[in-house]
């Protein structure tokens, strides 16, 4: 046993020598000097990301090793170049109709500050402009399409109780109805939203935020929000700020009626709170809470299929005048000189606006060799808006019209929200990387809204419906970070609701976000 050990260890003695003797250069003969010693290799160089990423953390400065304390700033443009066939009756200018055009818009531009100084405190701030065209500079339409005002989107505190419960306050987007209404605008899977996800935008809120307070939190997969806010002055202008506006006058002088049409508006006198909640149960992965920003399509790195439910309400939001209310040539006169204080005294109806929705969000990456990733959404929204209320909206107008009460209706707007129910659907797949080369990403989408609201009928009293198709791609350069998007809209001009006819839009959108 002994002789053995002696052995092995002579071997191993004799092995390391060997490979010592192997790895030493004798001198070369004529005593020249040894060679230098070859240079190091290369240091291996990364491989380039396989798949797009979504929106990270954007431009963040650690304030602690630990990274706990941070700033963090987000700013993004989207810029329009478009084509699009207007509405009957469409102006560009004072006095120049316009029955179509190639024109240029900022869609949005935003910048947020966003700190958290203490693991249970947080603090950010949203401000920027939307919808700047030549025509209304988001503003006023046919008044003046310069220096859009600049205007605060958010300003939020936010404290966190326990791992269940986060409570803010201030100027905030947490709001309730559907995954769409507390969408991200950075990160759609189409060009936009439909914009029948913000019902009451401009209305009772500011640009889809409200000023109050929420909780919200997570509890197991259940994730939730709830908020109550102050219900903002509509500042209704033109006939809608007094009741006249709220009915038809026929006759002239002595003889003038003014009769209710039972068409319901936004109340000028609403000063009721807001209620907001939406619940989603996140069945595979669980989605970032922190900002309230849901996000549109991953592209291929998440895995998540949500199922929500959400609300709206508002007690006395909507006014109406029934058909039994008259006004004679004295009461007319008399309504008119009191203005907005003659609601206190015409007779008219109070509506209350509740909302509800349901929706189902799928998105997951199909081939993570080839990169290719399929994402979907659906929702339904009731509108409880008052009778035969319904509402038209044009994103990033490029037109208007003759009257105040006749603005809505031109350029590319659509009946955008009312009292009746809406369905929307979208679904975009991630085409393969190595389709374009591995600097471009394609993903063809397609979406179509249908809407039936009361508020939209034929002669013969049948309700016209809505239809509104859209399909695109986008070109992601950086994923969401940077991006083109190519639309093609098929939208419904409603000037004649006896005769709707299809209005083609065509839309470029440049994306830059950091």
């Amino acid at each position: 046993m002994r002789t053995t050990r002696y052995a092995l260890t002579f071997s191993a003695l004799l092995a390391a020598a060997s490979s010592a003797s192997a790895q030493v250069q004798p001198p070369p003969a004529g005593g020249q000097p040894a060679p230098p010693p070859a240079a190091p290799a290369a240091a291996p160089v990364p491989a380039a990301p396989t798949e797009s990423t979504p929106y990270g953390a954007g431009m963040k400065f650690s304030l602690s090793p630990d990274g706990s304390k941070y700033v963090r700033f987000i700013t993004w443009h989207q810029i329009w170049a478009r084509y699009t066939e207007n509405n009957t009756n469409t102006l560009r200018a004072p006095g120049k109709p316009q029955s179509d055009q190639i024109d240029f818009a900022i869609r949005r531009s935003r910048f947020i500050v966003l700190s958290q100084l203490n693991p249970r405190f947080l603090v950010y701030s949203h401000f920027g402009i939307n919808n700047q065209t030549a025509v209304g500079g988001g503003v006023a339409p046919g008044v003046d399409g310069k220096k859009p005002q600049l205007f605060v989107h958010e300003a939020v505190v936010e404290y966190k109780v326990n791992k269940y419960l986060n409570l803010g306050a201030g100027m905030h987007y947490q709001n309730g109805l559907s995954r769409m209404t507390r969408s991200s605008t950075i990160n759609f899977l189409t060009l936009d939203a439909p914009l029948t996800n913000w019902p009451t935008i401009e209305a009772i809120d500011q640009f889809v935020r409200g000023i109050g307070v929420y909780g919200k939190g997570r509890v197991g997969k259940l994730d939730y929000v709830l908020s109550v806010n102050e219900s903002m002055l509509t500042n209704q202008a033109g006939t809608l700020s007094n009741p006249l506006g709220l009915g038809a006058t026929t006759g002239t002088g002595a003889a003038a009626l003014n009769t209710g049409t039972n068409v319901a508006q936004y109340n000028p006198q609403g000063t009721n709170h807001v209620y907001q909640g939406y619940f989603s149960y996140e069945f595979l992965d669980q989605e970032a809470n922190l900002l309230p920003f849901n996000v549109g399509t991953y592209l291929g790195t998440k895995r998540v299929f949500n199922i929500g439910a959400g609300f709206l309400y508002n007690q006395d939001g909507m006014v109406s005048r029934p058909t039994s209310s008259v006004l004679d040539a004295a009461a007319i006169t008399t309504a008119t000189a009191a203005g907005i204080s003659a609601f206190n005294t015409v007779a008219n109806d109070k509506s209350d606006i509740a909302l509800f929705s349901a929706d189902v969000f799928f998105d997951t990456p199909i081939d993570k060799e080839t990169g290719t990733a399929f994402t979907a959404y659906g929702v339904y929204y009731n509108y409880n808006m008052g009778p035969n209320h319904v509402r038209f909206i044009g994103a990033s107008n490029p037109g208007y019209g003759v009257s105040s009460g006749d603005v809505t209706r031109r350029g590319n707007a659509v009946p955008h929200s009312g009292t009746g129910n809406v369905g929307y659907v979208q679904a975009g797949l991630l085409l393969p990387k190595s389709l374009l080369g591995p600097k471009l990403r394609l993903q063809p989408y397609a979406a179509h809204l249908l809407a039936s609201y009361e508020g939209l009928k034929t002669a013969a009293g049948d309700t016209k419906n809505v239809n509104i198709f859209d399909a695109g791609a986008n070109f992601y350069i950086d994923g969401h970070n940077a991006k083109f998007t190519l639309n093609y809209r098929a939208r419904p001009d409603f000037t004649n609701v006896n005769n709707v006819n299809y209005r083609p839009e065509i839309t470029l959108q440049t994306q830059v976000a950091l």
